[in-house]
């Protein structure tokens, strides 16, 4: 039996033996396309090499692209762990021709391939083609010998595919494989073909069109070949399997969530253990490629999918987080095929031991929510949609949830009324998404770098260049020159300039012609490497063809440069320190500061930041050689240099290295290795210092660290030894003493408080009141009533009980204003007179006098308040009154 592994290997060697470049998956979060919110097929990777606006060295490509279809248009998360094939990550083996072969070479090599390789018996197999498709018609019999009954002519857009309502598209030829007559269905077109018997295994597109308009098509110059089969249907084909779930990798996945659930996969629990396995693989992929659970975006649609995990392991009876643990098994089936999965194993597995843990809190609430507006309904019933979106929005239970919650009962949700009540929200949420993208694809950037080819950045080891001007933009079109006054993007054959990437912004400085000077505020980089410097004319006519000077402004450079090399050792001090699951997720590397998202789940103490903190400075103090290197991108891997998860990296890479470790399983090599395409210091004791100023939370998960360096860092420090210098002089003490001086005179406060506290009150009940007397007679009862001011409302209860003590039997009504102009008054009523008098009911008639409506408390003490404190006395007189009865 062929295992999956076998399976995609012999998928990549066989079209590697047939011209074709092996290239790796690219990410889940396509960084060229900003209309997608994850890749969903392998030729997103190659879109623009198919429109055109791109070029890349070879014209034959092979695949196997990790794929997720779990939000937006292509969602299949519902059906994921209910049917035999929907799954939310998948991934699709694809052969890809970019003007090279087309339709006979196409077949012909999905021929052999199923036949040959893969050995499939002719006889289970059969295709379709597009209804007008004669030539794929006619090949499919001369190279496969297929009767005419087995080639079905589709007349829909099934067999049609279109890049849009414009662009590359063309007809389709799909492969499915017979099940066998044990199975319901038939063939595709006919009446029953959603039956499970024939199943489709492979699509190939022949991209031969270009869609001008609704009815205006011509032909494509240089037709193309986009192909792309499931990896998981084939291995079910392969292994003798008509579920997806029983091959090879599910299978040990979910013998992994057997094991640590103690629970069988069999009945009512077969769903929920191929839940967990499917959306085991979605979540450890997107986080590898840098997406974090979130309420937004990716890392909603992530969150989804965990917590959908998650619910099934409780219907297992998991009492404990589950979904952590079968890491590891997940990494030893596929961690081989993607490297960067074991590379993210550490922050996979904190990331979802943390999310369990935090679910289980909405799960309980959200469940007996649920429970409650469910109890009525019977099986055949739906939970109105109002109520499952109240669960949603108020209480954070997704809809999947209720639906999974709800369908063991046979009830459903009324998903119209929920989806209306979401209507809002949805519409905020493609707002968000509208234009972006982590690069969106602009093609004039790709026009220019066909045309010009990528811009040579000589900023690693010069300051200062000459170059030619080879295109200008204006408003985001070309145009030959620009004059004084206009701002315009410039593109040079040539430059020192750094195009901002990987945190670090770009550089600022001048670029001079004869007779034409640009002042430089910016400089990006696009379409792979075109460097695009954004800049003023300030004087003179620019065109292109002329040749330019350039230089950058150095001292920002060199603030730049000692920025991100520490950052760089401040990430491998916060590994040390926090872990490996430290991961980066986001940088800024400016002239003034530095900014250093990453991975973490809980606030750093004081303590572990002066560690890190530490830990940097003493690199800084070696003054070892910063070293760079161009290496191959697996050589550099090996030698242990951190890549951040999700970043497209070339075949060459630049690797950085500083620093002797002096510590742990590193002593004595070298501290910080990373794939980095930014500009550093030559040694590191050019940084200065690194001095950390604030820690936060960005998002879930995540914290950020802001530092300074050198001279920034320089005057922080004197700004804060001036203010402990003039504290230590207010303080008529040394520096050293300042802490313990402002400890002492704190206490010292905290002590003189309490007394003068203590002194208002005897004061206030010893000495004469502004109002009131004494113990008095009123209607046969001892009565105390006071107007106490200068005693904190807060004050008043305890100076209440003790002249209710000192009274004996009596009733106490004490009263004051506040610095605000408020009042407050207190009465309290001794144990033997609360059958007569209630302490409540007299302090409301108090509160009233004082222009409050009540007040409360206890029959022995109540409190209450108004806004008028000027009738403090009236408060008094209140209560004396309702004595007397």
């Amino acid at each position: 039996m062929n295992s999956v592994n076998d399976i995609r290997k012999a998928f990549l060697d066989y079209f590697a033996r047939n011209g074709h470049e092996v290239v790796a998956s690219g990410p889940l979060v396509p960084d060229n396309d900003p209309t997608l919110m994850f890749t969903n097929a392998g030729m997103v990777q190659f879109k623009n090499v198919f429109t055109g606006l791109e070029k890349r060295p070879y014209s034959r490509a092979v695949t196997s692209q990790k794929c997720v279809r779990a939000g937006g248009k292509h969602n299949d998360l519902d059906n994921v762990g209910y049917t035999a094939r929907h799954h939310t990550f998948f991934e699709m083996l694809g052969n890809f021709s970019f003007g090279d072969y087309f339709k006979e070479t196409a077949i012909e090599l999905a021929w052999e391939l199923i036949t040959k390789e893969y050995g499939l018996p002719a006889e289970k197999l059969l295709v379709t083609v597009y209804h007008t498709d004669d030539d794929a018609f006619d090949l499919w019999k001369k190279i496969a010998g297929l009767p005419e009954d087995r080639i079905i002519r589709i007349p829909t857009h099934d067999n049609f595919w279109a890049m849009g309502d414009t662009g590359p598209c063309g007809p389709c030829s799909e492969i499915f494989y017979d099940h066998g007559e044990g199975i319901p269905g038939g063939p595709p077109g006919s009446p029953d073909e959603d039956g499970d018997r024939f199943i489709e295994i492979w699509n190939l597109v022949f991209m031969q069109y270009e869609q001008l308009a609704v009815d205006d098509r011509i032909d494509l110059p240089r037709p193309s070949i986009d192909t792309g089969m499931g990896l998981e249907r084939i291995a079910a084909v392969l292994q003798g399997e008509h579920n997806n779930y029983d091959i090879d990798l599910f299978r040990h996945l979910i013998a992994a969530s057997e094991e640590f659930s103690g629970t069988k996969a069999e009945g009512e629990h077969a769903a929920s253990h191929r839940v967990i396995a499917d959306h085991l693989r979605a979540s450890s992929f997107l986080i590898a490629d840098g997406v974090l659970p979130s309420n937004e975006g990716r890392g909603y649609v992530l969150r989804r999918i965990m917590r959908r995990a998650m619910r099934h392991a409780e219907f297992l009876g998991a009492k404990d987080p589950l979904m952590y643990r079968l890491v590891p098994a997940l990494v030893q089936e596929m961690g081989q095929a993607y490297p960067e999965l074991s590379r993210a194993q550490p922050l996979i597995t904190e990331t979802l031991h943390l999310e369990e843990r935090r679910f289980r809190k909405t799960l309980d609430r959200g469940l007996a929510l649920l429970n409650d507006a469910s109890a009525r309904l019977s099986e055949g019933d739906a939970l109105p949609g109002e109520t499952a979106f109240k669960l949603y929005d108020t209480y954070g239970f997704p809809v999947d949830l209720t639906q999974d919650a709800l369908r063991r009962r046979g009830v459903s949700v009324d998903m119209e009324g929920f989806n209306k009540a979401m209507e809002r929200q949805r519409a905020e949420a493609r707002a968000k998404w509208a234009g972006s993208g982590d690069q969106a694809t602009e093609a004039v950037w790709f026009s220019i770098r066909d045309k010009h080819g990528a811009t040579d950045f000589l900023g690693y080891e010069t300051e200062k260049a000459e170059g030619v001007v080879q295109a200008i933009v204006r408003d985001g079109s070309e145009v030959d020159k620009a004059e004084t006054g206009e701002e315009i993007a410039i593109v040079v054959n040539q430059t020192p300039f750094y195009g901002e990437s990987g945190g670090q912004q770009g550089d600022r400085g001048v670029m001079r012609g004869e007779g034409v000077s640009v002042e430089i505020s910016d400089t990006h980089k696009k379409a792979d490497r075109v460097f695009v410097h954004i800049g003023k004319v300030v004087e003179g006519e620019l065109a292109t063809g002329a040749a330019v000077e350039m230089e950058i402004d150095h001292w920002r450079r060199t603030r730049l440069r000692a920025n991100h090399s520490a950052t760089h050792l401040l990430h491998e001090a916060l590994r040390e320190v926090l872990g490996t699951h430290v991961a980066q997720k986001g940088s800024l590397v400016a002239e003034d500061r530095l900014r250093f998202d990453f991975s973490h789940p809980k606030p750093l103490s004081d303590r572990e930041l002066d560690e890190i903190a530490d830990i940097a400075n003493e690199m800084v103090l070696q003054n070892s050689p910063v070293t760079t290197r161009l290496m191959a991108l697996d050589d550099a891997r090996e030698t242990g240099a951190m890549a951040l998860f999700g970043e497209k990296y070339a075949d060459e890479v630049r690797v950085v290295s500083m620093g002797t470790a002096t510590r742990g399983e590193k002593k004595g090599k070298t501290y910080s290795v990373e794939l980095c395409g930014g500009t550093h210091v030559r040694s590191t004791g050019e940084i200065g210092i690194a001095e950390i100023v604030s820690e936060t939370a960005v998002a879930s998960g995540v914290r950020r660290i802001e530092a300074l360096t050198g001279e920034a860092a320089r005057k922080y420090l004197e700004e804060q030894d001036e203010r402990v210098r003039a504290l230590a002089s207010a303080l008529k003490s040394g520096p050293d003493e300042v802490v313990a001086r402002v400890e002492a005179l704190l206490d010292e406060r905290r002590k003189l408080e309490r007394e003068l506290t203590e002194a208002k009150k005897a004061l206030a009940l010893a000495g004469p009141s502004e109002s009131g007397t004494g113990p008095e007679e009123v209607a046969g009862t001892r009565f105390v009533g006071r107007v106490v001011n200068g005693v904190s409302p807060r004050d008043l209860k305890p100076m209440a009980d003790d002249a209710k003590h000192s009274v004996g039997s009596g009733v106490v009504a004490l009263a004051a204003a506040s610095e605000d102009g408020k009042g407050s008054v207190v009465v309290a009523v001794t144990e033997d007179l609360t059958d007569r008098f209630n302490a409540v009911d007299l302090v409301r008639a108090a509160s009233q006098a004082l222009g409050g409506k009540g007040g409360g408390g206890r029959p022995d003490m109540a409190q209450a308040g108004g806004p008028d404190g000027a009738r403090a006395d009236a408060a008094i007189e209140a209560v004396r009154a309702a004595l007397a009865g």
